[in-house]
């Protein structure tokens, strides 16, 4: 017997034909070419930092000549400029208007504006952000296992129990508010991708290190008899010694300008406080009584402001105090802020004062700490070419 198998007769689908008009199908002298020349690197040889992040996100002065592709309901564009105060080269420029089809009509000098000269000196990005931050919750998270198995929390003065559930709890409110509120915020408004990541980046820091505190907290409930995990929601709520910090911390919150909330934080508030209580006290007080686990997650925050944030924030200030346009018109504006912020950071520094007393092993004196952040913030304010106000002598 013979079976005969039915062949399947071929489909008839249309073919690719191929006309050279194709995305991608013409080919011109850097076709093959695997790093970008659309702008002009800080240095001699562009870094991969550059690749991903400068231009990334369009501008209509920088390259964009067809445009903003979207804008809000008021009319305005991407990323406006009158987001700040504060100017850099060419902000006065007018910007490219759309001409017949889709071309752009360019004024001249074009493209014409400072904010993107910024280059942040930790080449901040995607990948450095979980790189960093990982390793530094792996560190943190070893050390207080260490000091889990080691039984350590159990050499601490009683006192210092007390100051740790109460005081080092209430400075995660600081860091979960500014990071949430004010950097998460002012990284939307900024013009440029350069100063995005870098703003993102420090909000991050922020999160994370309320994070941190916030799960030492709960470690610390587990492993120390008597300990009060919600004893820092009194003192942020309550204590006099945290009202004047408290209300800093909401003013900056409410700053409008994305960067007289920068300035405001980083330049002002986190050496005259920030450092103040992270180093002049917390650091200082905490392994001579008895204490070695707490200066290793409060010092990771601290490295995190002294070697990275502050790091970008110099550069990107001197800048506009530099600029070769706005130099005089930045200047005046940032002294205007500074007499502010200054005023208002010096106040809540001094209303933590009593904090100093409370251990038993005492740190060094209260005015000796105030007068070193004074000086930290002096040499700061040099460095992005400001002088020191008034109102640091209160």
């Amino acid at each position: 017997m013979t079976t005969t198998q039915n062949a399947t007769p071929e489909r008839s689908v249309p073919k690719p034909v191929f006309t050279d008009a194709e995305a991608g199908a013409r080919v011109f002298p850097d076709s093959s070419a695997r790093q970008y020349n659309y702008y002009k690197p800080q240095k001699r040889k562009q870094s991969l930092y550059e690749d991903v992040t400068v231009d990334v996100q369009p501008d209509p002065r920088h390259y964009l000549s067809q445009g903003w592709l979207y804008g809000f309901a008021d009319g305005r564009g991407g990323y406006p400029l009158d987001w700040t105060a504060l100017k850099a080269w060419g902000s006065d420029k007018e910007s490219p208007q759309r001409g017949p089809g889709s071309g752009g009509m360019f004024p001249k000098e074009w493209p014409a504006t400072g904010w993107h000269e910024f280059r942040d000196p930790n080449e901040e990005w995607e990948l450095t952000l979980y790189r960093y931050n990982s390793n530094v919750v792996r560190q943190v998270t070893q050390n207080v296992e260490a000091a889990k198995q080691s039984k350590a929390f159990e050499q601490w003065n009683p006192n210092w129990v007390r100051f740790v559930e109460q005081h080092i709890g209430a400075w995660m409110h600081v860091d979960h508010g500014l990071g949430l509120y004010l950097y998460a915020n002012a990284n939307r408004r900024a013009p440029t991708n350069m100063h995005n990541n870098a703003i993102s980046v420090n909000s991050m820091h922020r999160i994370r290190s309320a994070q941190d505190l916030a799960l030492y907290n709960l470690t610390l409930t587990e492993e120390i008899d008597g300990f009060d995990g919600t004893a820092h929601l009194t003192a942020w709520n309550e204590d006099p010694a945290w009202q004047g910090v408290r209300e800093v911390a909401e003013q900056l919150t409410g700053i409008d300008d994305w960067c007289e909330a920068i300035f405001a934080a980083n330049v002002v508030f986190e050496p005259l406080v920030g450092e103040l209580f992270r180093s002049r006290l917390v650091m200082q007080a905490a392994p001579r009584n008895g204490d070695f686990c707490t200066p290793t997650v409060i010092g990771a925050e601290e490295y995190d402001f002294a070697e990275r944030d502050l790091r970008y924030t110099i550069p990107m200030f001197h800048l506009l105090t530099n600029d070769r346009e706005f130099a005089d018109h930045n200047k005046a504006l940032l002294g205007d802020w500074l007499s502010t912020w200054t005023s208002r950071a010096i106040a809540a520094a001094r209303t933590l004062q009593s904090l100093w007393s409370l251990p038993d092993a005492k740190p060094p004196r209260f005015e000796d700490s105030l007068d070193a952040a004074k000086n930290r913030f002096a040499g700061i304010l040099n460095d992005v070419n400001l002088d020191a106000p008034k109102e640091l002598a209160q």
